[in-house]
């Protein structure tokens, strides 16, 4: 069940003719109230949706750079409800900008899914992405965040052909989500020229928008994928000036939100192809 915000952003942004810019940040990093700063501050700094980690002990798809800010939100004390708040203070100030949760199962099922859902869409979660949750294992989950009009968000891969594209799309929401690189987050390089056709494809099989994310950490990478796809996500390199800030002990906020504004540009400076031919 799509949300409104999500449907909103996308469409004013086709009237637009450009893709959405998606930062990805990871709750509590690398304390509470610079998590709060950095989560308010996206959305004047360029962010369109904002996709909000929760911390995990055991992030499989992540590299480094991801992998080591979900432990220092651990360290702060987060995981998935506290990180869920975060969304509940942002939503104080904003309620126009979509939130999408991005995490692991098992803190969801430890809280139980109806419970999840329930106290996901009182903190203005709009849409979620699991990662190790495949399509044939999700059903009791969409059941619960149908409930509460939140959208389950697909993940597709380079590996995946159009049997499993199918698969994919059915029941589908909000957008989906592209993996550009195979492996972990924060390593490779995303090519726009490859990327071009599986967005294409994807968006084929499931009439959604195509965000693409893995593998973006340059203005330039974001704008080269802005012009094939409906949106571009960059995490790796937001964590890493997190990391570099609690490293050189200052503020996170400040060097996060010039990257995203730099990141944001990037991605508005150019004409998307895909946003114009999105049904």
């Amino acid at each position: 069940m799509t949300t409104a915000r999500i449907d909103a952003r996308f469409k004013a942004l086709k009237a637009e003719g450009r893709a959405a810019f998606i930062p990805y940040v990871m709750g509590g990093d690398p304390s509470r109230e610079e998590a709060l700063a950095i989560l308010k501050g996206l959305p004047a700094a360029g962010a369109d949706i904002i996709e909000l980690g929760f911390p995990f002990s055991d992030p499989m798809a992540e590299g480094p750079p991801i992998q080591k800010a979900a432990i220092r939100g651990l360290a702060a004390g987060f995981g998935l409800r506290s990180t869920m708040d975060l969304a509940r203070e942002f939503r104080k100030g904003d309620d126009a900008t979509p939130i999408v949760l991005m995490g692991y199962l098992n803190p969801i099922e430890s809280l139980g899914y109806d419970a999840f859902a329930a106290y996901a869409a009182d903190c203005g979660i709009d849409g979620l992405i699991v990662v190790d949750c495949p399509p044939e294992e999700a059903g009791p989950l969409v059941q619960a965040l149908d409930k509460v009009s939140i959208s389950l968000i697909r993940l597709a891969t380079p590996t995946s052909d159009d049997d499993r594209l199918g698969v994919l799309a059915e029941g589908a929401s909000g957008f989906v989500y592209y993996v550009a690189v195979a492996g972990v987050t924060g390593v490779k390089e995303a090519d726009a020229d490859v990327v071009a056709p599986a967005v294409k494809r994807v968006r084929a099989a499931s009439g959604l928008p195509v965000a693409v994310g893995f593998g973006i950490k340059t203005p330039e990478r974001a704008a080269a994928i802005a012009r094939v796809a409906d949106a571009v996500v960059v995490g790796s390199a937001l964590v890493e000036e997190v990391a570099a800030a609690v490293a050189a002990n200052e503020p996170a906020a400040p060097r996060v939100l010039a990257q995203v504004k730099a990141l944001g540009d990037a991605v508005r400076s150019v004409a998307s192809a895909s946003v114009a031919e999105t049904v």
